[in-house]
């Protein structure tokens, strides 16, 4: 049993000691490669275009999707619960702020509204009768021909009577209030958006009829990035182009930047207005370009000379002998060809501009062929 355990042994001891040598004999020639592979690169001189880093005026332009609404839009809806016995509007009609849209019943409201009338009446009277009493009993107590606590009880009773014709004065004027509202009124000039129910709906409180849009002014909201929103201001003008209409173009101007940029997406919402002289409908998609203020004679690259590494934005920069360096880049505004370098070149730099995928740190370049 011993001599079999210990060939088992000896077995897996040769097993493991043949592993070790074939992962090592693998480990030496993966790194023999790469080293070779790294001595040829610098040894070999490779073509590559070139270009100087130069200066431009670039005006950012953005381009963003959205829809054109109304300026201002409203839903109309009762205060009181009745059944819609007239509607006067239809859908698209153009109306004027104050206008009546509908009419609900009227019955059940005019009725609480003579109650309410009748019972305000009668406090008034029975206050003009409590003052009466007092000023009487305030001249006898004056006389002392009363006791004090009569005069308060007349005292007292005064004030109760103000109370009640306090309290019923605001009864009846709530009822005045809701005997009004039983006519529906455009809260604005504009048109009818939308009209939600007919002529015998039940409405309840607070439930939308109408929809009433000032078309006179249409917006549309976009999200401007947090790199640009420097170079936007309010009064910034755009071009707004409606797909819907023929791809017709008009000008929106910026009427409102947001304060505080809306996380997680760092952007800040602003409001592009359009006068709409030319009666367009609201609701239709619009897209926008935006142009930010000119950066005036600012550092540029091509865009294809610009090589993504570790998530940074790098570029290859040749010395005087053709041997590169991976400069890393920091960036501003990036239009469709070129991108302005904030820090990393410097005025006469030159980079490559293709062929960066032969290249890496170290790399010689034939400087007779680069740029041909």
């Amino acid at each position: 049993m011993n001599l079999q355990n210990r060939k088992v042994k000896i077995l897996l001891a040769v097993l493991i000691a043949i592993c070790v040598i074939v992962a090592y004999r693998i480990y030496s020639n993966v790194q023999n490669d790469k080293a070779r592979a790294a001595r040829m690169s610098q040894k070999r001189d490779i073509p590559v275009t070139l270009c100087e880093v130069s200066r431009k005026t670039m005006i950012p332009t953005m381009k963003f999707s959205g829809t054109l609404d109304a300026d201002l839009q409203a839903d109309v809806a009762p205060k009181v619960d009745a059944r819609i016995e007239k509607v006067y509007v239809q859908l698209g009609d153009h109306v004027k702020k104050g206008q009546i849209l509908a009419s609900l019943e009227k019955i059940d409201h005019s009725a609480a509204l003579i109650v309410a009338k009748g019972s305000y009446n009668n406090a008034k009277s029975d206050l003009v009768k409590a003052e009466l009493d007092f000023k009487r009993y305030q001249t006898l107590y004056e006389q002392n021909a009363v006791s004090r606590a009569v005069y308060d009880t007349y005292y007292f009773n005064l004030q109760a009577c103000q109370s009640k014709v306090e309290s019923a004065r605001g009864t009846y004027e709530g009822m005045v209030s809701k005997l009004e509202a039983t006519d529906l009124v455009a809260p604005v000039d504009g048109i009818i958006a939308k009209r939600y129910y007919q002529e015998g709906y039940y409405a309840k409180a607070g439930t939308a009829i109408f929809s009433v849009a000032d078309t006179s002014k249409l917006k549309t909201v976009i999200d401007i990035p947090e790199g640009n929103v420097a170079s936007v201001a309010v009064g910034n003008t755009c071009e707004i182009v409606l797909p819907a209409f023929n791809n017709k173009k008009i000008e929106g101007t910026i009427s409102r930047i947001a304060p505080v940029a809306t996380i997680p997406g760092h952007t800040f919402e602003a409001e592009v207005s359009v006068d709409n002289k030319e009666n367009l409908r609201a609701g239709v998609y619009a897209n926008v370009t935006l142009k930010g203020e000119p950066k005036e004679n600012v550092l540029v690259i091509p865009q294809h000379a610009i090589v993504m590494r570790d998530d940074q934005k790098t570029a290859f920069v040749p010395d005087e002998n053709g041997v590169v360096t991976r400069k890393v880049l920091a960036i501003g505004y990036t239009d469709e060809t070129h991108i302005e370098i904030l820090a990393g070149l410097k005025d006469g730099d030159k980079v490559v501009l293709e062929g960066q995928n032969k290249l890496r740190e170290g790399s010689k370049i034939k400087m007779d062929e680069a740029g041909k």
